[in-house]
């Protein structure tokens, strides 16, 4: 898939991309007029990357009836303490446990059902050279024993629709990428019988989203909104280094070709990152910029739609609205 331009926001039509491809195994059925909830699985690294990527998405579609699963690939073990206030030697020794509990509370303040997959942080390694991740690792796993879980619980849950980072795991995270890399692996391989046997009987997702969290047009009208209210933004720092061309500018840039209304649910987004109080800090920046003026500038949670078996609205001239466009008419709610 072509790269675009980093403030780029204009969709094209997921069947003409390569990542867009039809994935269905032969023989394998869809089922059309299924019985049920719609299904909504999200696929994240660690505890707390569910509230900060797609989590107003799925306080929204959980409130009008959608069954969304949260799957946490990694317990969060090897993760720092960003909040001052939580780094306290009772919450150190226990870290691997306090995650736990800060997820759960993240999880119910959403509405969403949560389940962890077994792996072990890998931590994100600095220094030059980097030094090697941890033996045992997630990030480490081969494919099939990191994507084993999943697939399992992608024939057990069975979604509709998955959502998960992109190949550049969002950010260069060995576990964010590597979680991409399962994602991609479970959505593919779910519905083939001869894959990951004993895992369960056959599915097969309709479409797989990339999150587009953090992008500069989305920041760019944050920025220019926080001025029009003749408050200071926080942004120009950020926007000035998108203007830059070092090296991570040089990362592959995936269109946004759906943006989902969720701009009433900000607040229970907010409150699901404080939730992980190690992680976030109340008074820090993710809280910077009011919600009344995101809500104005930037009212939607961004995504790209990477692969689809159904037809879907996706348009040169148009972005989606919903992720089960093109699902609906064929599930029976």
């Amino acid at each position: 898939m072509s790269a675009a331009g980093p403030d780029s926001a204009v969709p094209r039509a997921a069947s003409t991309a390569p990542d867009s491809a039809q994935v269905l195994v032969p023989g394998v059925q869809l089922a059309p007029c299924e019985a049920g909830p719609l299904r909504l699985m999200a696929v994240h690294a660690h505890p707390d990357d569910e509230s900060s990527k797609g989590a107003a998405t799925m306080a929204r579609y959980v409130r009008e009836g959608v069954d969304v699963l949260v799957c946490t690939l990694t317990g969060g073990e090897r993760g720092d303490i960003l909040n001052k206030a939580m780094d306290r030697p009772e919450v150190r020794a226990n870290l691997p446990q306090v995650r736990r509990e800060e997820m759960a509370k993240a999880r119910d303040i959403l509405g969403v059902r949560q389940q962890f997959l077994g792996f072990v942080d890998s931590g994100l390694p600095e220094g030059d050279p980097l030094p090697p991740l941890p033996d045992g690792c997630f990030a480490l796993q081969p494919l099939e024993v990191a994507a084993g879980p999943l697939v399992k619980a992608v024939r057990e849950f069975k979604p509709h629709v998955i959502l998960t980072y992109d190949d550049n795991g969002g950010y260069p995270h060995p576990d964010h990428i590597m979680t991409h890399r399962v994602a991609v692996e479970a959505f593919e391989a779910a519905a083939d019988p001869e894959r990951y046997p004993g895992c369960g009987d056959p599915w097969q997702p309709l479409k797989l989203y990339y999150f587009i969290s953090f992008h500069r047009a989305r920041f760019l009208a944050l920025h220019e909104k926080m001025l029009a209210h003749g408050l200071e933004s926080p942004y120009a720092e950020r926007l000035a280094e998108w203007t830059d061309p070092p090296s991570e500018r040089a990362r592959k840039v995936f269109e946004i070709t759906t943006k989902v209304p969720c701009g009433d649910y900000f607040e229970v987004r907010d409150q699901a990152l404080i939730a992980h109080a190690t992680q976030v800090d109340p008074n820090g920046g993710w809280f910077s910029c009011p919600i009344s003026v995101q809500r104005e500038a930037w009212p939607t949670e961004d995504y790209h739609l990477a692969r689809s078996i159904v037809d879907s609205p996706v348009a040169a001239t148009s972005f989606e609205d919903d992720l089960f466009a093109g699902i609906r008419e064929k599930v029976r709610c």
